[in-house]
């Protein structure tokens, strides 16, 4: 049941955004985009529910919850580290950026560091190849990176 793992203000305000685009054409990902900030991410639970809320089947919501990268069926960190796989960074070294830190953060790509402080993961491109390789923190471009310049860009962020 939801109200078990959410907090009164919290289910209030989701079922208020579910109320809000009950019967709209194409309401799913709006939805989506305003509970995930509400739950601070999308597990099964609350996909079933937004479904029920919706009238639509668990598998709908499911199916574009995993296809987006922007939502997330697990909890994400403070902060979102997406290490540029694109051509250019990867000619760079954004493979090695990318081990480096998985090593020294302790997590795999696609996962959370115990602390809550990163979530990491890769994108096939981030549009900024003449700065490669590069990494976004949240919505800061971090340019130019070697391995140790990308550890060092993560201690500004707590």
């Amino acid at each position: 049941m939801v109200e078990e793992g959410l907090g009164k203000e919290a289910l209030e305000a989701l079922n208020q955004v579910i109320f809000e685009h009950r019967g709209e054409p194409g309401a799913l990902i709006p939805v989506l985009q305003k509970a995930q900030p509400i739950v601070g991410y999308l597990p099964p639970v609350i996909q079933r529910h937004i479904a029920a809320g919706l009238d639509l089947r668990p598998t709908d919501v499911s199916s574009v919850v995993t296809f987006y990268s922007f939502f997330s069926d697990v909890p994400r960190g403070r902060h979102l580290i997406r290490v540029c796989l694109g051509t250019a960074c990867y000619v760079g070294g954004s493979n090695r950026i990318a081990k480096y830190l998985q090593r020294e953060l302790g997590v795999p790509i696609g996962q959370t560091t115990k602390d809550r402080r990163f979530t990491l993961g890769t994108v096939r491109c981030l549009g900024c190849c003449s700065l490669a390789p590069v990494m976004v923190v949240d919505e800061d471009v971090h340019q130019q990176l070697v391995p140790r310049k990308a550890l060092d860009a993560l201690n500004r962020y707590e």
